[in-house]
C-alpha cells in the first residue's frame, strides 16, 4: 500500500507522467498508469485526501533527422549561445522554445541570421564543448544532485590520540551548479538526512527532484526488479513534497552535477585543508563555511558567470518555500503488539489500545517522541524513553471493562500456573506484580521465566527460584544463569555450615549431622 500512497503522491502533487513516476518508485509503466486511472475514476481529488484515508478506505476507493553543418558561414551572425543556454534553464517558469529563442534572434539579425537547423547543430556543438555536467539542460528549481566527497578529513581526538575522519556531503543544484557542502561523522542515515535540510536551508528552498548515489541510507536496491527507497529518506522527500530519482548503479554520468561539484570542492576547499589539524567535526564546519563562498563566487571561464551569479538570476526564486518548521529525523520499524498491548522499542515499551491486542503495527520514531500507526493511522503517542526495561503506559489504552480478564492470558491465569509449579513460583509472579504500575506489565516476564519450568523440570526450577529470591536475582536473565550454572547447588566458601538446599531440607525439626555426634 505505501507503493501505491507513492505513486498517487507524485501524480495528485506533482502530476508526473507514468514513466517519471516509473523511475522514482520501480512500479512498472502500467501498473502506475492502472493506479492514476482508478484514482481518477474516485473521488481523490487531491493529496490532502489522499493523506486522510486508512488504508483499508483507500483500497476499497481504488479497488474501482538532424542536418550535418561542416563549417560557419562568415556572413552569418552566431547567435550568443551562453545567453540561450541560460534562457533554455528557465524554461518551465517561462516557457520558452528553442524555436522562439531563434524567431527572435531570426527578427534582429533578418538575412545575417542562420536558419533554424543550422541554429539547433550549433547549439548542439555549444553544449558539446560545455563540462559534462553543463551539457544536460537542468531545469531551474527541478533537480538537487547530492553525493559524498571520495576524500575524507582527519578528526584528532585530543584526549585519546585517536584519528576518526569525518564525511564531506556535497548537494549541487542542477541549473546554476551552486553548492553547499557539510562534514559529518558518518555517512549513516542520521548524519546523511541531517545534511539535506541544512543543504535546503543554505538554498533557502527546496527544488522538485533529490537524485542521490545509490548509499543504504538512501536506496535499499536499485536494478531491474525496481528501487526500492530507504523509507526514511522517503519520509524527507514527502515532508519537503520532492520526489526521489536515485542514479543508476555505476552510471556516473546520470549525476554529473554531483560528479564536478565534488571534483570542484575537493580542488577549490578540502585541498586547502592539507596542512591543517581539526579537533572536531563542528571545527571542520566552521572552516569548510568560511571557503564555500570563495568557491560559489568563482567566475566559470565557459558561462562568465559565478555559480551565486547564476542562482540568483535562475534558480532562487524557482525553489519551492520551506515548510514552517525544520523536518525531524525518524527511523521505522515494525512491531506486533504483545499480549500485555505493549510493543518494544530498543528495549522499552510502550502501550497501544487494547483493541489492536496481537496487531502489526509501523513505529517510527525520533530522539523526543514515539508514534505508533495502525493502517496508515495513527494510534498512539508517547515521549521517547531512553532506560532499559522501562514502560510508558497511558490509562485510556487500558479496556475499561477489564477485557483481558477474558483474554488468553491474564493475571489469574498466570497465578494458577506458578501455583501448579510450586511455591516460590507463585511468590516470583506476585513480586513482579507488585514491582509494576499495571498488572499487565509483567505478563511478558512472568511468562519468559515460568516456562523455564517445563525445560528444567519443576524441581529444579524450584530451587533456582528460591535462591534468586534469596539474592534478589529478579531478571529472566539471570535466572536463567542461575539453572544453567546451578548456583542454587554451590556452597558458600565462607559459611562451613551450609546446607545445600532442597525442597526436603527446610524444616526447622529436621536433624542435622550434629544430632550423632
Amino acid at each position: 500500500m505505501k507503493r501505491i500512497r507513492e505513486v498517487l503522491r507524485l501524480h495528485l502533487l506533482a502530476n508526473l507522467s507514468a514513466r517519471k513516476i516509473q523511475g522514482a518508485t520501480g512500479v512498472a509503466r502500467t501498473t502506475v498508469q492502472e493506479y492514476i486511472k482508478r484514482c481518477n475514476e474516485s473521488d481523490i481529488s487531491s493529496f490532502a485526501i489522499l493523506d486522510n484515508l486508512n488504508d483499508e478506505i483507500l483500497n476499497q476507493k481504488l479497488f474501482g533527422a538532424t542536418a550535418t553543418i561542416t563549417a560557419l558561414n562568415p556572413s552569418k551572425i552566431m547567435p550568443d549561445y551562453n545567453n540561450i543556454h541560460q534562457e533554455m534553464k528557465r524554461k518551465k517558469k517561462t516557457k520558452v522554445t528553442l524555436m522562439f529563442l531563434w524567431e527572435d534572434y531570426k527578427a534582429t539579425y533578418g538575412e545575417e541570421a542562420y536558419a533554424y537547423t543550422q541554429f539547433r547543430v550549433y547549439y548542439r556543438r555549444y553544449k558539446q564543448r560545455l563540462s559534462p555536467s553543463m551539457r544536460q539542460t537542468h531545469i531551474a528549481g527541478e533537480k538537487v544532485f547530492v553525493d559524498y566527497s571520495g576524500v575524507v578529513i582527519p578528526i584528532h581526538n585530543q584526549k585519546t590520540g585517536e584519528i576518526d575522519t569525518a564525511q564531506i556531503f556535497v548537494a549541487v543544484l542542477g541549473a546554476s551548479g551552486y553548492t553547499f557542502v557539510h562534514a559529518t561523522p558518518s555517512q549513516k542515515q542520521e548524519d546523511f538526512i541531517l545534511s539535506h535540510t541544512l543543504a535546503y536551508l543554505f538554498f533557502g528552498g527546496v527544488p522538485q527532484v533529490v537524485v542521490p548515489d545509490n548509499l543504504k541510507s538512501a536506496v535499499i536496491s536499485n536494478n531491474k526488479d525496481g528501487i526500492v527507497i530507504n523509507e526514511s529518506y522517503a519520509a524527507l522527500a514527502r515532508y519537503y513534497s520532492m520526489r526521489v530519482e536515485p542514479a543508476r548503479p555505476y552510471r556516473p554520468k546520470d549525476k554529473p552535477k554531483a560528479e564536478q561539484g565534488v571534483q570542484g570542492i575537493q580542488r577549490y576547499i578540502l585541498a586547502c585543508f592539507r596542512h591543517t589539524k581539526f579537533f572536531s567535526v563542528d571545527e571542520l564546519n566552521d572552516a569548510i563555511a568560511s571557503l564555500m563562498d570563495r568557491y560559489n563566487n568563482k567566475v566559470m571561464k565557459h558561462i562568465g558567470k559565478s555559480r551565486t551569479e547564476l542562482f540568483e538570476e535562475l534558480e532562487k526564486e524557482e525553489l519551492q518555500p520551506l515548510p514552517a518548521n525544520n523536518y525531524v529525523y525518524e527511523q521505522y520499524k515494525r512491531a506486533k503488539v504483545g499480549i500485555d498491548y505493549h510493543i518494544t522499542l530498543k528495549k522499552c515499551y510502550y502501550s497501544v489500545p487494547f483493541k489492536y491486542l496481537q496487531k502489526e503495527v509501523e513505529v517510527r520514531y525520533s530522539t523526543n517522541h514515539v508514534r505508533i500507526y495502525y493502517n496508515n493511522e495513527m494510534i498512539a503517542v508517547h515521549p521517547r524513553l531512553r532506560t532499559v526495561g522501562t514502560f510508558s503506559t497511558l490509562d485510556e489504552h487500558r479496556s475499561p471493562n477489564h477485557d483481558y480478564i477474558h483474554n488468553k492470558w491474564n493475571p489469574e491465569r498466570l497465578r494458577s500456573w506458578a501455583k501448579s509449579i510450586g511455591e516460590y513460583s507463585s511468590v516470583f509472579v506476585e513480586d513482579c506484580f507488585e514491582s509494576v504500575g499495571y498488572k499487565e506489565q509483567a505478563f511478558k516476564k512472568i511468562m519468559a521465566v515460568l516456562k523455564m519450568a517445563k525445560e528444567y523440570g519443576d524441581t529444579e526450577f524450584e530451587l533456582a527460584l528460591m535462591y534468586a529470591i534469596e539474592n534478589n536475582l529478579t531478571t529472566v536473565k539471570s535466572i536463567r544463569s542461575v539453572l544453567d550454572k546451578h548456583l542454587y547447588l554451590q556452597k558458600s566458601s565462607n559459611n562451613k555450615n551450609y546446607t545445600t538446599p532442597t525442597l526436603f531440607n527446610t524444616h526447622e525439626n529436621l536433624r542435622g549431622a550434629d544430632e550423632y555426634k
